[in-house]
């Protein structure tokens, strides 16, 4: 059941995302950070298998690093969005990966922006979007009060209300949710959403 979306602000974007690591009908843990930092000013939140998860984001950003440490200069975002895309469509006729991936930066010439990536490695620039059973109340709840040049605050709140919408409707809903964000001062994380914690190994 997991959740990832995100929003393009006025000078920012930020990307929220579930932190349940589920397996069948198990919660092996309720802390798991799906929204990787890929360098100084790009996020990619990432839903689907744990493994492919894992292993193509991790890719991706040794990838983004290595053609900076090469170069001498990070890749754009549009150019971050537009390797991994061909990276997943270069899958798909081997071993294909099942991950769908929201990609956030911050260009100095551009501005922020949003990237939309799914398993089929369709690329589209987007204000907002939203993957998984959570993108049923998220797109919805977007539509309805998103609009162009929103401040953090704004923004945050309607996250926040898409978490709160989602926790309330969706029948087996993660309960703790990580936003991030990037504006010109860089990616960070800006803050969780929990309803439980991790509890640790009860003593025998």
């Amino acid at each position: 059941m997991e959740c990832v979306f995100g929003l393009v602000g006025d000078g920012f974007a930020v990307i929220a995302a579930d932190t349940s690591a589920v397996n069948s009908i198990l919660v092996h843990k309720s802390n798991e950070d799906k929204i990787m930092i890929l360098d100084s000013h790009k996020l990619m939140g990432a839903s689907g298998e744990s493994g492919d998860r894992v292993q193509f984001t991790e890719y991706i950003q040794k990838n983004v690093h290595l053609y900076q440490f090469r170069n001498g200069i990070p890749l754009t975002t549009a150019a971050a969005a537009n390797f991994t895309r061909g990276e997943l469509a270069t899958a798909l006729r081997k071993n294909p990966y099942f991950v769908n991936i929201l990609l956030a930066g911050y260009d100095k010439e551009i501005g922020p922006s949003l990237y939309y990536i799914d398993y089929i490695s369709t690329l589209h620039k987007i204000q907002k979007g939203a993957f998984g059973y959570g993108s049923y109340f998220c797109l919805s709840m977007m539509d309805r009060h998103y609009h162009s040049g929103m401040s953090v605050e704004e923004a945050v709140d309607l996250i926040d209300k898409c978490i709160m919408e989602i926790r309330s409707r969706l029948v087996v809903a993660p309960p703790n949710f990580v936003i991030k964000i990037v504006d010109k001062d860089g990616a960070r994380e800006y803050a969780w959403r929990e309803t439980i914690k991790d509890a640790g190994v009860a003593a025998t």
